[in-house]
């Protein structure tokens, strides 16, 4: 479509004139008050062209409909047939009167300002020097005034705006005493501004990545980690993997998600800590735990025999040779009590006496967690555990089993030529025979390591001594996993921790 300039004596269009640029100008409404907003009544009736070419605006740009003291705000340049009738350009002239405009009324405040200072240099002059200065001020005000209405006058010629100036008679007389408690209520509120400054850049900065440098105790404190060469290693090794978040860092994302698992706060104290919403708190723990699940799981591995056998400590030498490959036990959590009938009967304990899940854990002769089964629910047995996880996979003729008197498999062990060691049954007995007694004793001196495990495991992360919510038991991923699977595997940050099992 081709584009002609509808100004009168313009033959430029835009088929031939490739080089300029056509603006499509607004047209007069009959009832604008309609179909214009309050903020451009008053500045469609002044345009009546539709369309303008870039030759007849000044600057080359034209200008926007709001600023109608702008000399682009209509066409001006090498119009013809105004009033006047002249075809030479206006648009200098134009110009030309906006900045002689903008001269006077940037001389009349400095009139006004010389007068003002005339009048406060001569109060304490005799009367007569009095009136003669009082004249040149009325002479000088007369001529401010003079200038005033010939700008306005132009104004309203030219641009249709009013100029807002004041005069000497405007102006407000302030003593001494008000100056000085303005400015001391100013001087107040900028050590506010600073004060409260300063508690935002703290508060922000205190889980920043710059506040763990070289604080092991922090570190230890909030993530349970030991150092910070070993959370900076963790992060490394997430970091890549966590999702990007506006409100949060990577490396806060992780230290709120260790805070939840460390110190068991809820995700409302975490958001009013980071300055987050509640709902963005608990998906960011949420998110970093499914990565932790599956970036972490190879820090839970199954040594091979003979790396036990070179590092197995003295005291297992002394009593199961190097036959012991792991030591068993089962903990519990306690969970909120479920609402449905079946799920409350799979997870009532009755050794607790309350609703927990429970753990099957196995841990290496020199203290390190090989490994964690899924959550169960409370009501089933160390036995069947055992015999359904997958956990007999794992033994080779020959292995040597430490555990308590709950886990009777004997029978399923004898199928894979290993066996276990339970301490002895007072089953019918008045009391323990002195061989049965010293092998209990020796039993019960290598399984005391598996329960300091346990408790060194609870200790760290105290969301394992809580009451777990309902919902980690019932939102489960694409493999069928709910978020307290997941949280079991906290037990791999405890492989990072120094042993509890001394090699001596």
């Amino acid at each position: 479509m081709v584009n002609y300039c509808h100004f009168f004596g313009c033959t430029n269009q835009s088929d031939r004139e490739k080089h300029l640029e056509f603006y499509r100008l607004p047209k007069v409404l009959k009832k604008p008050e309609r179909r214009m907003p309050k903020t451009t009544r008053g500045t469609e009736a002044l345009v009546v062209i539709k369309m303008s070419c870039i030759s007849h605006i000044i600057s080359g740009k034209k200008a926007d409909l709001y600023l109608k003291d702008d000399p682009d705000w209509v066409p001006s340049v090498g119009l013809i047939g105004q009033q006047g009738g002249s075809p030479e350009s206006t648009g200098e002239t134009r110009n030309s009167r906006y900045k002689c405009r903008m001269a006077r009324t940037q001389q009349k405040q400095k009139t006004e300002a010389a007068a003002v200072a005339v009048g406060d240099d001569d109060d304490d002059d005799d009367d007569d020097d009095d009136d003669d200065d009082d004249a040149d001020v009325n002479a000088a005000t007369t001529t401010a005034d003079d200038v005033d209405d010939q700008t306005n006058e132009d104004a309203s010629r030219s641009y249709g705006v009013s100029s807002n100036l004041c005069c000497i008679g405007t102006q407000t007389d302030l003593t001494g005493d008000v100056i000085e408690a303005m400015t001391a209520e100013l001087q107040s509120l900028r050590t506010e501004n600073i004060r409260l400054s300063s508690d935002v850049a703290h508060l922000s900065s205190t889980y920043d990545q710059s506040a763990f440098v070289d604080n092991d105790v922090k570190v230890l404190f909030f993530t349970g980690l030991p150092t910070y060469q070993i959370l900076l290693a963790i992060y490394t090794f997430l970091g890549p993997h966590l999702p990007v978040k506006k409100s949060l860092d990577k490396f806060q994302q992780l230290i709120l998600t260790l805070m939840r698992l460390r110190l068991n706060v809820s995700t409302t104290f975490l958001s009013y800590a980071f300055n987050v919403s509640i709902a963005t708190a608990s998906r960011v723990v949420s998110d970093v735990i499914d990565v932790m699940f599956i970036r972490m799981k190879p820090l839970i591995v199954w040594p091979e025999r003979e790396q036990l056998q070179k590092t197995m400590p003295m005291q297992f030498r002394k009593h199961f040779g190097t036959k012991c490959v792991v030591i068993i036990d089962c903990f519990e959590v306690f969970i909120e009590r479920p609402s449905n009938l079946v799920a409350r009967a799979e997870t009532w304990s009755s050794y607790k006496h309350l609703n927990t899940i429970k753990f099957l854990i196995g841990i290496t002769p020199q203290g390190t967690v090989s490994y964690i089964s899924n959550a169960w629910g409370g009501r089933a047995n160390d036995k069947y555990i055992t015999e359904n996880y997958g956990f007999l996979e794992k033994i080779l003729p020959g292995d040597l089993i430490p555990a308590d008197r709950g886990f009777n498999i004997q029978t399923a062990l004898a199928c894979r030529m290993a066996h276990v060691k339970i301490p002895a049954f007072t089953r019918g007995k008045s009391q323990l025979a002195h061989v049965d007694l010293e092998t209990t004793r020796k039993i019960a001196h290598v399984r005391i390591h598996v329960e300091r495990v346990i408790g060194c495991v609870r200790q760290k992360y105290t969301i394992l001594e809580g009451v777990l919510p309902i919902d980690f038991l019932m939102c489960k991923d694409s493999d069928g996993y709910c978020t307290i699977d997941k949280i079991g595997l906290v037990c791999a940050l405890v492989n990072l921790c120094p042993s509890v099992v001394d090699y001596d």
